[in-house]
């Protein structure tokens, strides 16, 4: 991977670059990572994997090495199959009705976390509960301020979101992002794909500003923070 901006550097660690994330007060510091074509396709037939490559991989490794927990909605946990992980996923999932026989509960390596609401199913509740750690964050509707509070009280510092866009549009309107990082993948992909951010238009605030640009085998890396 080599950096373009803001210097020059060819070689650089992604490691050592993606490394700084700022802390966020009381609450975890939240990073977001996503993957779009050139034309703005978030997925290739439902799934981002269409899009990425060698050099996207390897920076989501790195990515989820600093992440002490990812934070994903359960609609991407089903159509990207997540399988066990070394890094603690919390799902939010407002219904609790999850795939509790896939591997990604009864093969956990990390133990999972289940996020959801007072008014889901009771018996849902209770089988979240026997496979993974249960947060309940709001009565009808999951209060993501009140979920990564409750993660940063199980010593959770560091948050890596997945996506998808609804979730990453209730992050951004809550004001709950403070960096986003976003590889543009050398692709065309048509369709009618959503969005990084799916939801009603965002309140005009200061912007982003660039904080880091790298480009490896055609792929461009963007990392941006609040101005």
């Amino acid at each position: 991977m080599r950096q373009l901006l803001p210097v020059p550097c060819d070689p650089v660690d992604p490691a050592v670059l993606y490394g700084d994330l700022p802390l966020a007060g009381t609450r975890p510091a939240v990073r977001l990572n996503m993957i779009a074509s050139i034309d703005g396709a978030t997925a290739v037939a439902g799934l981002s994997g269409g899009l990425g490559g060698p050099a996207d991989q390897a920076l989501f490794a790195v990515l989820r090495s600093h992440a002490d927990v990812v934070l994903v909605a359960a609609g991407t946990v089903r159509a990207e199959r997540y399988g066990p992980s070394k890094v603690p996923v919390a799902v939010i999932s407002r219904s609790c009705r999850l795939d509790w026989d896939s591997p990604f509960f009864t093969a956990a390596i990390a133990s999972p976390i289940v996020i959801t609401v007072a008014e889901a199913p009771a018996p849902e509740r209770e089988k979240a509960a026997s496979l993974a750690d249960v947060i309940i964050a709001g009565e009808q509707d999951v209060d993501l301020a009140a979920a990564l509070t409750a993660l940063s009280e199980r010593g959770y510092a560091r948050v890596l979101a997945e996506g998808g866009p609804s979730l990453n549009g209730q992050l951004a309107a809550a004001g709950l992002l403070d960096e986003l990082c976003l590889t543009v993948s050398p692709l065309l992909a048509g369709g009618e794909a959503k969005r990084i951010l799916a939801g009603p238009a965002l309140a005009a605030g200061p912007g982003w500003r660039l904080r880091s640009l790298c480009e490896q085998d055609g792929f461009l890396f963007l990392r941006y923070r609040p101005r």
